[in-house]
């Protein structure tokens, strides 16, 4: 399972790497409510296909990974309010839910939190280079998350291309 937030910085990245995995493995991707909104932005909207969105309040796709439905969760991009969530044990959206059930059932999880570094160049929609400077908190929080059990979090999309190599290799 694929979980995309609503953050423009890694976002290309990511589409472009569950581009390239369609053809070897079946990758449902899920949305958080504003990240079909930050994908249209950005023009990848339509690279993103029979993607699930968040609807209602009870996330039955969580249970999936009680039932071995996924072999891995990958959260890409993640933004600093899902990273939040995910280290503090809240619950409360399709992403950090599907977070803590990974985790309940022992599903390996892989984040690519936006905040990676306390300053960093990033992409607008528009095309135009921006930076930003992420907050001690935000890094501090990426940290926390690196913590919890069955968690691994990247720096960088290459990072990310190598775990879920890792997790090819752990399957063949």
């Amino acid at each position: 399972a694929w979980a995309i937030t609503w953050a423009g910085h890694f976002l290309a990245e990511s589409v472009d790497m569950i581009d390239s995995l369609r053809g070897i493995w079946s990758v449902d991707v899920y949305l958080s409510p504003a990240a079909s909104e930050v994908l249209a932005m950005y023009g990848l909207a339509e690279r993103v296909r029979n993607a699930s969105s968040e609807k209602g309040r009870s996330f039955p796709e969580s249970s999936k990974f009680s039932v071995g439905r996924y072999d891995a969760l990958v959260i890409s991009p993640a933004t600093g309010n899902t990273v939040a969530k995910c280290a503090g044990g809240i619950a409360d959206s399709l992403v950090s839910c599907m977070f803590a059930q990974a985790g309940k059932s022992r599903v390996p999880i892989c984040v690519l939190p936006t905040d990676v570094s306390s300053e960093m160049e990033t992409t607008a929609p528009d095309g135009s280079r921006v930076m930003v400077y992420p907050r001690r908190l935000d890094l501090n929080l990426c940290a926390a998350l690196e913590e919890i059990d069955g968690v691994t979090v990247v720096s960088s999309p290459g990072e990310l291309r190598r775990w879920i190599t890792g997790l090819e290799t752990l399957s063949s």
